[in-house]
Formats: C-alpha cells, structure tokens, sequence
C-alpha cells in the first residue's frame, strides 16, 4: 500500500484545486481571451488526464479509459503520448460540460486511491509525487487565468476577498552585499524537484549586492511618470518592438481612471496601492526599469545564493533558461516536462509558498506579463 500520508495529500492537493473555482460562475469555466489563457475547465480535466495517464493506464492492468476522447482533449504538449488538442483552440469546446468533467475527476480520484490502497510499487509514489507537483503548478496557472478571464470582462468581477499580494511594511531600499565565490548551485538529492534543477553543480559568482526587498509599485509609478515608457534608450530593442506592438503603458491589469491609477486585482479594481510588489511586468520592463534605475537585474545564480525568503511574486532574473553542465532529460514522456522548453526563454525566482526552494526554475517568454511576475534589483561591488 502506497502510504496514507501520500494517499492524504493527494486528497488535499485534488481538493485545494476544486476550492479555487468554487467563486466561478459556469459560464467563466470556459472562456479564452488570449492563446496564453486556458480555460479553467480545461486545467479540471488535465490535471486529471495527468494522473489517469501516467498511473492507471501505466500501471493498472485492463484499465479502460473513462473517455478516450480525453486523451487529446486534455493532453497538453506531450506529443509522445499522443495527439493533443492545440492550446490556442481549448476555448473552442463546449463540451465536455463542467459537471461532466467534475465526475471525471471524482472517477479518477476515486480509482487512483482504490488502486493505491493495494499497491507499493515505488515507481507509482514516484509519478504520484510528480503529479502533485504539477497539479500545484496548475493552481498557480488557474489564478493567473481566471484573473484574466474576469479582467477582460467591462462588469467589475470580484473573485476573492483575500488579496494574493499584500503591502510591503514601509521600509527603504537598501542593497545586501554577499560575497559570492564558487557556490554550489542546483537541487539537492534529498527533496524533490525537476530536471531541470540538476545535476547540483558548482558556478563562480562574481561579488554583488541584492535590493532587500522587491520593487514596489509606487517605485514603478515613479518609471512611468519619467516617461520610461517612452526612451529607447533603456528598452532592449526587441522589448522596444513589442512595447509599441503591444500599446505598454503600465503594467499589465492597471488602469488611469480620472488621473488616477488603479489596478485589476482578484479582489476586483482598486485604487494603486504604492505599497505593494509590482506585478504582471514581463521581463523587458523589468529589464528597462532596472536600467533606468540605474541598477540591473539579478542572475539566477545570485538569486539562489542569497536565500531570499520574503519573495511573494515571481522574480524576472537576467538568465536564460538553459540546462546545467550536464544536464540529462528524463526518459519517456516525463522528458518533455521541462527540457524541450530551453530555448528563449528567461528565468523567474521565488513565486509562491509551492515553489518556494532556492533551486526551483520558473520560466517564461520575455514578453509575456500576464504571470505574477515582479523584480527585484541588484548591483555590482
């Protein structure tokens, strides 16, 4: 038997998913603004897909498909699986019906539990812990969408009364110097993480200092007001041509409403709080922002041996999103996870409370801002 706690925290990990969509209307659960955005119906069924995928139908003898048509439905981009369903199109599907796909997830969870209560193969507690992971990853995703389902809409949405960030106390930015020196960097064998944390390996960091707290967005205000925005200068060049392709003023979800500023938040439009960490910034804003202020910003690597621990957004770094010094993809599907990914792309540090290790690898396109995604300023010595 796979252990309880194991069986328990699949259980509360399943169910923290659900509680997220629980403020959402039926009609929310299937809407696509953008190709970037999947609808929350969408992230019900994959999750689910992932776990009836690479346990049941890998380990569960006879195991019949609870609808085979699911399988490219909610496939996301494991093309050694099978056929899936394009993502720019998920928004496309009125059906599966909502209801239909909270019984698929009932039905699986369900099997999984009957199936794990009489086995301890530890290949299955194996995928089990990857798929909890990834399911927590997908919470994170289903906030991100959900925000941009409800902020595209003209009726202001409340979605929560709980905000996701709240206010910086009121300190001075000062700058922590940190040595450097040859560091060890990348995941420990003792914990879990992804492949593309390893292997553990050693780097040279140059001495440094590091902002003791996240760029705000009164600072950020300040960078707008200064017509930063509007100077080349301080914008890499393609950052440049997607700020004018794309019309960027301020970051994303904010709003000038009678010489005001005011920000889309899950708890609906509010008025700019100067306090709080900027947001919904992609990585050539913060790139310009730190040039304008005279300052740049992180590398990967600094990041991690710094030990932040007040990180609360995601965290643009200056690094590419390329593998370690030996770095070796995971065999079968599970290859596809990270890997195939590592071209043009940057790194992103800290995020929330369930990536909150220091090897932990987010990443993104440069230009996209709809992520929680901040930054944090650092300088020379």
């Amino acid at each position: 038997m796979i252990s309880r706690p194991m069986i328990e925290n699949y259980l509360k990990v399943r169910r923290a998913t659900e509680k997220l969509v629980e403020p959402l209307e039926v009609e929310d659960f299937t809407v696509q603004p953008i190709g970037d955005v999947s609808p929350p119906k969408w992230h019900l069924g994959h999750t689910t897909w992932f776990f009836e995928t690479f346990i049941l139908k890998e380990f569960k003898e006879n195991y019949k498909f609870y609808n085979l048509k699911f399988q490219e439905i909610f496939n996301s981009y494991y093309k050694s699986v099978g056929p899936h369903w394009v993502q720019e199109n998920r928004g496309n599907l009125s059906r599966p019906t909502v209801a239909e796909i909270f019984k698929f997830r009932h039905y699986i969870d369900e099997t999984i539990i009957n199936f794990l209560e009489i086995n301890n193969n530890p290949k299955i507690e194996q995928v089990l812990t990857v798929g909890l992971e990834h399911e927590k990853q997908h919470q994170e995703l289903l906030l991100m969408d959900i925000k941009y389902i409800l902020g595209a809409n003209t009726i202001e949405i409340t979605y929560s009364d709980s905000p996701l960030l709240t206010p910086l106390p009121k300190i001075d930015m000062e700058f922590l110097p940190f040595a450097g020196g040859v560091i060890d960097v990348g995941a420990k064998d003792n914990s879990f993480s992804y492949d593309n944390e390893k292997p553990r390996h050693k780097v040279f960091v140059a001495p440094f200092k590091l902002a003791n707290r996240p760029v705000t967005n009164g600072e950020y205000l300040n960078f707008i007001e200064d017509q930063g925005y509007l100077d080349p200068a301080i914008w890499l060049s393609d950052g440049w041509a997607h700020k004018v392709e794309q019309g960027w003023q301020a970051p994303l979800y904010w709003k000038k409403i009678d010489h005001e500023w005011y920000e889309f938040t899950l708890c609906g439009m509010e008025k700019l709080n100067p306090h709080t960490p900027v947001t919904h910034i992609s990585f050539y804003e913060a790139d310009a922002f730190a040039l304008w202020a005279g300052k740049r910003l992180p590398t990967e690597f600094e990041w991690e041996c710094s030990t932040i621990k007040d990180h609360k957004n995601w965290e643009w770094t200056s690094s590419s999103y390329l593998p370690y010094p030996g770095y070796q993809r995971e065999k079968g599907p599970f290859g596809e996870y990270n890997g195939k990914f590592m071209c043009g792309q940057k790194v992103l540090k800290g995020g929330p409370k369930n990536h909150t290790r220091p090897s932990y690898r987010n990443f993104y396109h440069p230009e996209k801002r709809w992520q929680f995604s901040g930054l944090r300023l650092a300088d020379n010595i």
